[in-house]
């Protein structure tokens, strides 16, 4: 049994062949392809598709506006990428506190980390589930914080009847390896506002506006640079697999709800046990099964020993020298002292589920 698992659907070799053997592999049609199903099929607005999930939330940043002096708040609760794309801006990333029964950023801990140079907020859906966002949306706007959702964990998650991607001016995605949907390595923006899109659209390929930038009869685009853009597209190789992985995303999706559903049911009664919170008015996608437990290292020795991976995943990030120092977030610490994750994908057997629940019911 295996943590994590990656997805490569079976039509996939063939339609990556394809492309190969197109050889047009740079950013194109299926590129485009991708971005129009990632739509169609997920509710996504103005996705543009990128080579990671971490040059998805710099170009956010950057289209934002953040830049020297800057500050974003972030949750210490998260991958080391969202703290530094904001360093990759010449910002300075804030930690803010969370709500210790979801491992998502709190509105109050938000609020709290405001000053006059918060330019923006990275809500990070730990796990999955999404965080507070209209709450978190409404701060943001009184103070004129642009709202830029980590939605690494996210893709297909609902949030009061919407999609993740379609809340906030904008939200970043990862199509890594090991997410829900993956293009091998990938990523993608998403914007609310159209003006922000084709910024993000030019800015991903060097800042090049290729629509109105038209070939030379000496073969050289003719364009005139005024700012800094970066090589940050996706190839259509990387997305031919995306849009083979799309087909049943969907029903994976629907299997793990189902699988964290018999999880919740099985151990909600387990001694030294404590679920993470399951608000009502959203929908997690599940890239993580989360508890808090008593004595980890015991718990995580013992569902070895009989045969069940356990990852905390991630741990605190403002234990890195390069973001200053630990910052003082008592739910963070609280959170991040008992945190633990069981395997929660599709490819689990019914005997793998049953294995872990019992794993886990036996005690440590």
């Amino acid at each position: 049994m295996e943590f994590f698992h990656t997805h490569v659907a079976p039509d996939a070799l063939a339609a990556v062949r394809e492309t190969l053997e197109s050889t047009r592999l740079s950013e194109g049609v299926r590129v485009k392809a991708f971005e129009a199903a990632l739509t169609e099929r997920l509710g996504l607005v103005h996705p543009a598709a990128v080579n990671s999930g971490t040059t998805a939330l710099h170009l956010a940043l950057v289209v934002a506006g953040v830049g020297p002096g800057d500050e974003v708040i972030l949750p210490a609760q998260t991958f080391i990428a969202t703290g530094l794309a904001i360093l990759m801006c010449g910002a300075k990333p804030v930690f803010a506190d969370i709500d210790p029964t979801t491992g998502n950023l709190s509105p109050a801990g938000f609020a709290a980390a405001i000053t006059p140079r918060s330019k923006a907020v990275l809500p990070v859906h730990w796990a999955g589930l999404p965080c507070d966002m209209d709450e978190i949306g409404a701060i943001a706007a009184v103070h004129g914080i642009a709202v830029c959702e980590d939605a690494a964990h996210a893709i297909g998650a609902f949030y009061r009847g919407k999609p993740v991607g379609a809340i906030s001016r904008f939200t970043a995605f990862s199509f890594q390896a090991i997410k829900h949907l993956t293009t091998g390595d990938g990523g993608a923006v998403c914007c609310t506002d159209a003006t922000d899109a084709s910024e993000v659209f030019r800015r991903r390929w060097f800042g090049i506006d290729r629509a109105s930038s038209p070939m030379s009869e000496l073969g050289e685009r003719e364009y005139n640079l005024h700012d800094v853009g970066y090589k940050y597209h996706l190839n259509d190789y990387c997305a031919a697999l995306g849009l083979a992985n799309l087909a049943d995303l969907q029903d994976r999706l629907a299997r793990r709800r189902a699988i964290a559903a018999t999880f919740d049911a099985a151990l909600a009664d387990v001694p030294g046990v404590r679920l993470h919170a399951r608000p009502h008015d959203r929908l997690s996608s599940w890239w993580l099964y989360g508890m808090r437990v008593e004595r980890r290292l015991d718990f995580v020795r013992a569902l070895k020993a009989r045969g069940v991976p356990t990852s905390v995943c991630h741990l605190r990030i403002d234990t890195n020298s390069v973001f200053g120092g630990l910052s003082d977030l008592p739910h963070t610490a609280e959170f991040d002292a008992t945190q633990i994750n069981l395997p929660v994908h599709e490819a689990l057997t019914a005997d793998d589920i049953a294995l872990i629940i019992a794993a886990v019911r036996a005690g440590w």
